[in-house]
């Protein structure tokens, strides 16, 4: 890994553990191994470097969600799929809480990434649940975009909720209950009879 891309990782580490603030030049330089010299090098300062990270894991959040929105299965599987990923529930999501940090937020070119990310996941969610309410998967009183919203609002409140518990299974819990209400709008197969005897 070069010095630029070192750099971004460090960056992108101490962000998620100690928020802008807390995110000093002097620590990203003793994390990356990357000199000062390097660093201004390849960054204009600690915002270009900050907006790069933000950037790299708004991306890496984007492409897991993907994956797993096209897989194989039905709607809800694959929905189920993406909400049920490995994640570090007591570190809390690396965009998410960026959501939390002042700085970030207050910064128009920094919030950019985190802003975009949740949009584009929240649309294409709501994409898919409408997907499945015109194949007949879904009922029909179901909101795509409504729904979409609720299960990306769980998703990240599912975080908060095991942070401040201390419980990674509160989190769980959270994500079952989502699922548990995104399942009563599943449409059941009709029967069809059989009348040979």
């Amino acid at each position: 890994m070069d010095a630029r891309e070192r750099l971004i990782e460090s960056t992108r580490e101490l962000l998620w553990e100690r928020g802008y603030v807390g995110t000093s030049p002097k620590a990203i330089q003793e994390r990356s191994g990357a000199g000062q010299g390097s660093m201004y090098h390849h960054f204009r300062g600690k915002p270009d470097l900050a907006l790069a990270a933000i950037s790299r894991s708004a991306e890496d959040l984007r492409a897991r969600a993907e994956a797993e929105l096209t897989g194989p299965g039905t709607v809800v599987e694959r929905v189920t799929a993406y909400l049920r990923l490995e994640r570090n529930a007591l570190k809390g999501c690396p965009v998410g809480r960026l959501t939390e940090d002042p700085e970030v937020i207050a910064d128009p070119h920094l919030n950019r990434p985190v802003e975009d990310v949740f949009g584009w996941l929240t649309d294409r969610m709501a994409g898919l649940l409408a997907e499945g309410r015109e194949n007949g998967e879904l009922d029909a009183r179901l909101d795509p975009a409504a729904t979409a919203a609720a299960l990306v609002a769980v998703l990240q409140g599912s975080y908060v909720l095991a942070r401040a518990a201390g419980s990674a299974p509160v989190y769980t819990l959270a994500i079952d209950g989502a699922l548990g209400l995104l399942a009563g709008h599943v449409r059941k197969p009709r029967r069809v009879p059989n009348h040979s005897w």
